[in-house]
């Protein structure tokens, strides 16, 4: 056993922590996004058009405020299409995004810079900006998703259905982990965090096979409604109250769901075994009535 180094108030002070433990890590199942730095330089990188278009005159003035406007949408439209994407490879059954965000950045950002060399060099200079600007976004940035992923021989009305069932859940997952935030509390967070990837691993489980909706659309609905309502109502007595017995409670609670969603996830993968089994066998049985031996 080792123990966190810290003082009276640090946080965690004392705890103790199982070096053989095989419980959970913070990280498991995450990878780093690429939602960040990068988008957000489309936006500071307009902000040199926005001071040059209130140093000229007002025809070239309104000519830079409308590339202004081209390119603050096309870093919008950017950092909405990666969220997208990450989206869509997180998952190993997906659609491919309804709308092209990526794609229409990257027209953005070459109308935009275009408006730039049309008002303040001339036709050569726009043409080159705007081919220059369209390709190098869409050399730094990418392409959207262009086709289904995992869908072949996939009921799609069934797959509606799945795919209707895991937004909600990770609505209430959500909502649950932007109210914690509040509490400053690190080992609720933490807890909290552990939850929530024992219930995406079940959407996941669910995803790859949407026969399992029937048995754990009650886990994904009803058990997470009641623990999101659960959970913004603790966070709010806790920021009134700080009631340890809550917090007590609160965590017995996250408790019994988490064994319960292992369980019911547990379940899911053995069905989804038997089920392989018992193809494997019809296709045994066949091929040895062809004749075919191994």
């Amino acid at each position: 056993m080792a123990k966190r180094y810290g003082a009276t108030f640090s946080p965690d002070s004392g705890e103790t922590i199982d070096t053989q433990s095989n419980s959970k890590r913070p990280f498991n199942g995450k990878s780093p996004t690429h939602v960040g730095a990068r988008s957000n330089l489309l936006f500071f990188a307009s902000i040199p058009l926005a001071i040059k278009a209130f140093q000229s005159e007002p025809i070239t003035m309104a000519g830079y405020l409308a590339a202004l406007g081209c390119l603050l949408a096309a870093g919008f439209l950017t950092r909405e299409g990666l969220k997208a994407q990450e989206a869509y490879e997180a998952r190993k059954v997906a659609r491919k995004p309804a709308f092209p965000r990526k794609l229409f950045g990257s027209i953005l950002t070459g109308l935009g810079l275009g408006l730039v060399g049309a008002f303040g060099w001339g036709a050569v200079e726009t043409v080159i900006f705007a081919i220059l600007g369209a390709g190098l976004h869409s050399l730094a940035f990418g392409f959207d998703p262009m086709k289904n992923k995992g869908m072949d021989g996939v009921d799609t009305f069934q797959q509606d259905r799945v795919a209707k069932v895991v937004d909600e859940a990770e609505g209430h997952l959500e909502i649950m982990h932007q109210a914690m935030l509040r509490t400053r509390d690190r080992e609720a967070q933490r807890r909290l965090d552990q939850f929530i990837s024992t219930a995406r691993t079940m959407c996941r489980t669910v995803e790859d096979d949407p026969r399992d909706l029937t048995a754990a659309r009650k886990y994904l609905g009803v058990y997470l409604l009641g623990a999101r309502d659960a959970t913004t109502k603790f966070v709010d007595l806790w920021e009134r109250s700080r009631n340890d017995a809550a917090r007590i409670s609160w965590f017995a609670l996250l408790d019994d769901l988490e064994k319960n969603f292992v369980a019911r996830t547990e379940k899911l993968l053995i069905d989804n075994k038997t089920d392989l089994d018992i193809e494997i066998d019809v296709l045994r049985e066949r091929l040895a009535r062809e004749g075919i031996r191994q």
